[in-house]
């Protein structure tokens, strides 16, 4: 019987994992989050990772988020020291952003020249 209920859910499009993946990237990358901490919540409810993935792609700009989140909690100003960018690098990485977004967003590129005082 209740199989027949969900079977009814998800022809009259009430049930739908794709609408619910979207839903759900979109809400927690508001709050925050990042799409690898995202993609291990919504692995771990059981989604397909077909639609996971292709949810976290059309979701936000990863890179700007990331940069969002860091200025929320430490203000506008780039860490001018390592000690401070591994920190904030910490922080960005415990919300699931990857190696790229952190690097971008606590200006921590392998290119910049720039040497610790």
């Amino acid at each position: 019987m209740a199989a027949g209920v969900i079977a009814e859910l998800i022809d009259e499009r009430a049930l739908d994992d794709a609408r619910y993946v979207k839903n759900y990237v979109s809400y927690h990358a508001d709050r925050g989050q990042g799409p690898l901490r995202i993609a291990a919540d919504l692995k771990a409810l059981g989604l397909p990772a077909d639609l996971v993935d292709t949810a976290l792609a059309e979701g936000p700009d990863w890179h700007s988020r990331a940069r969002e989140v860091r200025v929320r909690r430490f203000g506008h100003q780039v860490p001018p020291q390592w000690r401070e960018k591994a920190r904030q690098a910490r922080f960005l990485q415990y919300r699931g952003f990857s190696s790229d977004h952190i690097r971008a967003a606590t200006g921590a590129e392998p290119d910049t020249g720039f040497t610790d005082p």
